[in-house]
């Protein structure tokens, strides 16, 4: 089940027309009020997002759901008039998954889609339950990430790329690679993205910020033991 999230009900009603035809079940909400009335009632596989609507835009929105202990692993692909760098990087810092820019294929946007739900169910199906570091706990099954037993809130982005920090502990990553684990691409991301979670990340973790070292020239690595 999908959720659409689009106010022009035109354009809405066409997006359900081609999801519908391309085998998944869609509900449809106008506004992001109506969108997060709407997570409760229905189990939702993926969010496609506006980000202008009326009342909460789509990065309130995404925000709301990436900071619902029950929603926030619900893939999240934000549709978007606005092309400009700065809004693809707060929505990535807030937690999507993926962005499409209108005007878009229908057959382009279906193909996100399929690769983002994809991407979702390997993810889960591969990783292990638990990644520990020094005072730094990840429970992956349940999304939840405990320093020195006190849970931090992390966005989805922060977590996949803590994750990613520390399944390759010890390893120099560099910005690319981070990007095409955790972001799963190579291009129209710029990588200063990467410096941006990097930054948060640190000021999340306090004192055990340092864990994560910056390797001039290549990118970063996290230096510690996984027990």
């Amino acid at each position: 089940m999908i959720l659409v999230v689009e106010d022009d009900l035109n354009l809405a009603n066409l997006l359900g027309y081609n999801l519908e035809r391309a085998g998944f079940n869609c509900i449809i909400s106008i506004t992001g009020e109506d969108a997060l009335n709407q997570l409760p009632r229905k189990s939702f596989d993926l969010v496609l997002l506006d980000i202008m609507l009326p009342g909460i835009d789509g990065f309130e929105v995404c925000r709301q759901i990436r900071q619902h202990q029950i929603y926030r692993e619900i893939p999240i692909i934000m549709l978007t008039a606005k092309g400009e760098e700065i809004d693809r990087i707060l929505g990535f810092e807030l937690g999507i998954d993926d962005y499409v820019v209108k005007p878009y294929s229908p057959r382009e946007l279906i193909l996100r889609i399929r690769a983002v739900l994809k991407r979702n169910r390997r993810s889960g199906g591969k990783m292990p339950n638990t990644l520990k570091s020094n005072g730094l706990d990840i429970d992956l099954k349940c999304h939840k990430v405990t320093l020195e037993g006190k849970e931090l809130v992390l966005t989805m982005m922060e977590f996949k790329l803590l994750v990613t920090l520390m399944k390759r502990k010890d390893q120099a990553i560099s910005r690319e690679i981070l990007l095409s684990d955790v972001w799963e691409t190579d291009k129209n991301i710029n990588t200063r993205t990467i410096d941006t979670h990097i930054t948060r990340l640190r000021e999340k973790l306090g004192e055990k910020g340092d864990m994560i070292k910056t390797i001039r020239g290549i990118g970063y690595k996290l230096e510690g033991s996984i027990e």
